[in-house]
């Protein structure tokens, strides 16, 4: 039986799309435009919130001055001291802001964007684990001065002699540990499950450390409030991270209760896995968003991987296309119909909301072309689109069709690039789109792919706000 696909707004597509083979019932149609949290950032929103973490810094920041430790400038080790303490303070404040940006709350990805939220969390990295170690080489050095010791017999003193002092040194040690493999060069030779599982000691090595600093840190020994503040704080962080990195996921997949209904295999290690469920008209999710996926079985439960939603909910049924370049993502094309799927999210600033000028150019490498083909079907009927699909070989241009049929229906343009880089150069696409630098430019792909055709439409004259990118990266 020949399924159709229905636009909300009433075009039929000619070429089937996503309906499993098995599927028995009539075509289901989608009767209202989908309903996203994936809103343009509001620029006074972000200006208040960078107030505010800039007012908590300043606050955290003053604590030294007011508990004393600046006034001890002038003996043995003062400066040292001094340092350590506040290295110490403006680090773990960092960590609590990362911890706030990792719960995605929506409030927060409504102000910064969920790629803002993530672009301060990897800048704020770096700067939390050196704060942090700073800290403890600082204050070892203001102690090893005022006992007149060396260095290295001051470490065994404080390990022996302070309390919490063992946990901190174990959380240090974690946090060194996850900052070293968050290094790109590092990063790209661990498989993701493994560097996933590493990334989450962050939590415990947090937790490790909060002891030692309320129970020894000056700020807030001799502070009770300060210290009660701190604690509700983190308290609050912990709360957002629970609410919305397990609680909320759980809720949505019981609700939804998703399960694989078919594996269809589209390209070289590439294959579409269609998943269905229940109550999927009110998936709030846009195209070109993604979630964290959780095949629940045996051996994949406990890892969750970022896929892109290809084709938007047309219930009972939604569906992903996934390329196997891990161990993970090979498994799929083998998943076994029936199994249980939880979902996390929908995340991502790839959309139609971020769209700014009144038409779009859409690049896709790859299987980039994931994202670039559940956001065609957010743009409007006579939106003129121009979709550019990039790939070495007509076998890896994967949903070429369904890409094309939806922009006949936008009455836009498909160009496919096929061959090599030296054989079809990046300047290929400025030529195919005289009026580029007056078009929004949605790019997805690889890492090099997206940094060559961002590049390119910046030569062009597209400006800074009108370039939309999605990385499909490990």
């Amino acid at each position: 039986m020949i399924t159709r696909t229905w636009l909300p707004t009433g075009g039929t597509l000619d070429t089937p799309i996503f309906y499993p083979r098995a599927a028995v019932a009539g075509p289901r149609v989608r009767t209202e435009e989908p309903r996203t949290s994936s809103r343009r950032p509001s620029a006074v929103s972000f200006y208040a919130t960078l107030a505010v973490a800039g007012i908590g810094l300043g606050l955290v920041l003053g604590l030294p001055v007011v508990d004393g430790t600046l006034s001890e400038l002038h003996l043995r080790g003062g400066l040292a001291m001094f340092l350590g303490s506040t290295t110490g303070l403006a680090g773990t404040y960092a960590a609590l802001l990362m911890v706030v940006m990792a719960s995605r709350a929506p409030a927060l990805e409504r102000t910064l964007g969920q790629d803002g939220v993530l672009l301060w969390h990897r800048r704020l990295a770096p700067w939390t684990i050196g704060l942090i170690a700073a800290h403890a080489v600082l204050l070892t050095l203001a102690y090893a001065q005022a006992a007149r010791s060396g260095v290295f017999g001051e470490v065994g003193v404080l390990l022996r002699t302070f309390p919490n002092m063992v946990t901190a040194t174990v959380a240090l040690a974690i946090m060194v540990l996850i900052g070293l493999i968050s290094i790109r060069q590092v990063r790209s030779r661990i498989p993701r499950e493994r560097w996933w599982v590493l990334h989450l000691m962050m939590y415990a090595a947090l937790a490790l450390a909060f002891a030692h600093e309320v129970v020894l840190g000056p700020s807030f020994v001799r502070h009770p409030v300060v210290q009660y503040a701190w604690t509700i704080a983190w308290i609050l962080a912990a709360a957002l991270v629970l609410t919305y990195r397990v609680g909320v996921p759980i809720y949505r997949s019981r609700r939804h209760r998703l399960r694989v209904a078919e594996v269809v295999r589209e390209g070289p290690d590439v294959v579409s896995v269609i998943l269905e469920g229940e109550a999927l008209d009110r998936l709030v999710i846009a195209g070109g968003q993604f979630c964290e996926w959780r095949f629940l079985t045996p051996r994949l439960w406990w890892q969750a991987h970022p896929f892109t939603v290809s084709a938007l909910p047309q219930p009972p049924y939604l569906r992903l296309t996934v390329k196997g370049v891990g161990d993970f993502t090979r498994a799929l094309a083998s998943i076994a119909p029936g199994t249980r799927v939880a979902m996390e999210g929908p995340y991502g600033a790839f959309t139609v909301h971020a769209q700014r000028r009144r038409h779009a150019l859409l690049i896709a490498g790859g299987v980039g072309v994931t994202a670039v083909r559940s956001l065609l079907e957010d743009l409007p009927l006579k939106s003129r689109p121009v979709v550019v699909l990039r790939a070495a070989s007509e076998d890896e241009l994967v949903l070429a069709d369904e890409v094309e049929e939806l922009v006949r229906h936008r009455k836009g343009t498909t160009h496919r690039l096929l061959g090599n880089r030296e054989a079809v150069p990046m300047e290929a696409i400025a030529r195919l789109v005289p009026d580029l630098a007056a078009r929004d430019v949605f790019v997805s792909g690889s890492p090099g792919f997206v940094r060559d055709a961002v590049a390119m439409a910046q030569h062009a004259g597209v400006p800074a706000e009108a370039l939309h990118q999605e990385v499909y990266a490990l």
